[in-house]
């Protein structure tokens, strides 16, 4: 596996992994019309713009070529973050789960994020997503909060988890 900061050309299968990962994981969670709602053209959009945002820490995890999963890092978005950076988007593709590329994304962000200055990250998960809280806690996560997240789809409630020793998790990579 290969982990390396996203390109521009990288945009098309990330919107396509990212669709389908999103669609699998939220199924149960998300109303019907927000599943409805994104589409390989929309997010591919939007991965063009958060690439071209020296804000944004973009990281893809490559297996023999393909798009196996991403992570993306950045300042936080809500208020309940705080001072942390924010985790945004850590998606790994169904056939490549559990292979450790979760936890190897989640370092080198925690990582990048250190780097750039930030002592702690913090990432939001949709109340129900089970097994990602069941990951975050594994990874040592602690749930500090919960805020509402406006998103583009659909206003959905999450907890908050926090790492705050970034250098002891980029060394769980």
């Amino acid at each position: 596996m290969i982990l390396r900061p996203a390109v521009l050309s990288d945009a098309p299968a990330l919107a396509a992994l990212h669709v389908a990962v999103w669609r699998d994981t939220y199924r149960d969670l998300a109303p019907p019309e927000a599943a409805a709602a994104l589409d390989v053209a929309r997010r591919q959009a939007r991965w063009k713009a958060i690439l071209a945002d020296p804000a944004q820490i973009a990281l893809v995890a490559e297996i023999d070529g393909a798009l196996a999963g991403f992570g993306l890092a950045g300042p936080p978005g809500d208020p309940a973050f705080g001072d942390r950076g924010e985790v945004k988007y850590l998606y790994v593709g169904r056939d490549h789960a559990r292979r450790g590329i979760g936890r190897r994304l989640l370092a080198a962000l925690a990582a990048a994020l250190a780097e750039r200055g930030y002592a702690a990250l913090g990432l939001g998960v949709v109340v129900g997503n089970d097994p990602a809280i069941a990951f975050y806690e594994a990874q040592g996560g602690r749930r500090v909060g919960a805020y509402t997240d406006p998103g583009p789809l659909w206003r959905s409630d999450n907890l908050l988890y926090a790492w705050d020793d970034l250098a002891a998790l980029a060394a769980r990579g």
